[in-house]
């Protein structure tokens, strides 16, 4: 049998270079949401919790998403300060899993993202107590409404509003093989490590 493994496809000096080649591929050709990512947290008696939510920014040496710091993505993130996340595209068949540390990105970076947030994703941003309980969605909508009109649109970044940021010690790139011959590479770094290690692994 002849071997389907693109060696291109895996080069890189370091694993933020391929992902972000990878996001690149992506945006062309995946539907809705190319930087859609699976992201997982524990809560206090260790039960795992996974929701999706947007990969934002790609630093040189980290990953950023924002969400109300009130959430329980939130709470539970810093409740241990480690998250992994699984970003998948169906339509290259390739995966990447990130295992990290993070912290919180509630300065510049944060004001700016959400500067450029639409000015109804802003109010949202002020009506919802994420996570807590909602008696009916009228009560959303008339909280929304009110910080329309006490804002007239010019909104500012709420304190409990902001960044979370991922700095990975672990990433593992898939893509789909013959006969479920898959190629997989996995790079790893201690905590607070420059250098990566890199192998392969059977799928």
């Amino acid at each position: 049998m002849e071997s389907n493994f693109d060696e291109n496809l895996f080069a890189g000096e370091e694993p933020l270079t391929i992902f972000r080649r990878w996001l690149e591929e992506a945006r062309k050709t995946e539907v809705n949401d190319p930087d859609a990512i699976a992201l997982a947290t524990v809560d206090e008696e260790g039960l795992p919790n996974v929701r999706m939510v947007l990969l934002r920014i790609i630093e040189d040496d980290a990953f950023v998403f924002f969400t109300n710091y009130g959430s329980k993505k939130a709470k539970e993130a810093f409740l241990t300060n480690k998250v992994a996340f699984n970003i998948h595209w169906k339509s290259l068949r390739r995966q990447i899993r990130v295992r990290g540390h993070v912290e919180k990105e509630d300065g510049v970076i944060a004001d700016q993202y959400f500067s450029r947030r639409e000015i109804g994703s802003q109010a949202a941003a002020w009506a919802s107590k994420q996570s807590e309980t909602l008696s009916d969605r009228q009560e959303l909508i008339e909280r929304w409404q009110s910080y329309q009109n006490e804002y007239k649109g010019k909104f500012v970044r709420p304190s409990f509003w902001g960044g979370i940021r991922i700095k990975p010690i672990q990433i593992e790139f898939w893509a789909d093989g013959q006969y479920r011959l898959h190629d997989r590479f996995v790079w790893q770094r201690a905590l607070g490590g420059k250098g990566w290690s890199m192998r392969r692994l059977y799928p």
